[in-house]
C-alpha cells in the first residue's frame, strides 16, 4: 500500500515522504495512529505543505545539529514523578515527559516525536534515551527519574 507520512518513522521515513508498506501495518498500525495517510493523487499537494512544515521546523545542517548534540548531552535532566513503594512509577515515562523535562532543565526545544525511549522506563534512577536531531545526528541523553 502506498502512504504519506505525517510525521517521522523510525525506520520508514520522515515526514512528507510517500512509501509502499504491507496493508497491515498501514492499515491497523500507521493510518490509526496518524503517522500517515493514504497516498492519493489529492495527496501530493499535502505531501507539499508537510515539507514545507517540515523544513521550517528541522534543523537544517549538521553543523547545527552537532551544536544542539553538544548541548544536550552536557545537560543534567531530572524528571520529578509518582511512585510507589519500590521505586516503581504510576504509569511510564513518555517522550513528552522527557522533551518537557530537557526544556526545563534549560535545554532547546525538542519536539516530542524525535525523543526516543528504548524501552519504557517505569522505575526510579538513571535512564539513557536517544534524540535524533537530523538524518546523521543522534544525541544520548542521561536522565534521572526521581519521586516528586
Amino acid at each position: 500500500m502506498k502512504i504519506i507520512l505525517t510525521h517521522e518513522v523510525s525506520g520508514l521515513g520522515t515526514a512528507g515522504d510517500v512509501v509502499d508498506v504491507k496493508d497491515g501495518y498501514a492499515r491497523n498500525y500507521l493510518v490509526p495512529r496518524g503517522f500517515a495517510i493514504r497516498w492519493t493523487k489529492g495527496g501530493e499537494q499535502d505531501v507539499a505543505q508537510i515539507r514545507r512544515a517540515r523544513k521550517i521546523r528541522e534543523i537544517a545542517t549538521i553543523e547545527q545539529a552537532n551544536e544542539v548534540k553538544g548541548r544536550l548531552e552536557g545537560l543534567k535532566v531530572r524528571l520529578a514523578t509518582r511512585s510507589g513503594e519500590a521505586g516503581r512509577l504510576f504509569g511510564s515515562v513518555t517522550q513528552a515527559d522527557v522533551a518537557a523535562a530537557i526544556k526545563a532543565a534549560g535545554g532547546p526545544d525538542v519536539d516530542k516525536r524525535r525523543v526516543e525511549v528504548g524501552s519504557p522506563i517505569k522505575t526510579l534512577g538513571a535512564h539513557q534515551v536517544s534524540v535524533r536531531l537530523h538524518a546523521d545526528v543522534v544525541a544520548k541523553l542521561g536522565i534521572e527519574v526521581v519521586a516528586a
